[in-house]
């Protein structure tokens, strides 16, 4: 996992305001295990999933007011992509220099 990546994770876990549990329920994976669990797969178009380089989690967050303050967190940590799945309950988080930062997105349902 990039060294960077991991210290303003910890810093938005330290951060997260009220009783929310900040559980990480995804980081690095191999390409067979990314491939496994449905993460995006390397193309000519696409490096591929950013947990496969160590620059990303998936955070769990069940609730609404769960997925407001784990994002809240993150931003406040300086994280600027993140991704929101609401059926699949879970927040993505990455810093992948070689993707678009200032994005949020939603996961299909």
């Amino acid at each position: 996992m990039d060294a960077d990546f991991l210290e303003r994770l910890d810093y938005a876990r330290a951060v997260v305001r009220g009783n929310t549990p900040f559980v990480i329920t995804s980081g690095f994976r191999c390409q067979a295990h990314n491939t496994k669990v449905g993460g995006r797969q390397k193309s000519a178009t696409s490096k591929g999933s950013s947990h496969m380089y160590g620059y990303a989690a998936d955070i769990a967050a069940t609730t609404s007011i769960a997925r407001f303050q784990i994002t809240q967190a993150l931003i406040e940590a300086g994280f600027t992509r993140i991704g929101i799945s609401a059926k699949g309950g879970f927040i993505h988080v990455d810093s992948d220099p070689d993707k678009s930062p200032g994005v949020l997105f939603l996961y299909p349902n």
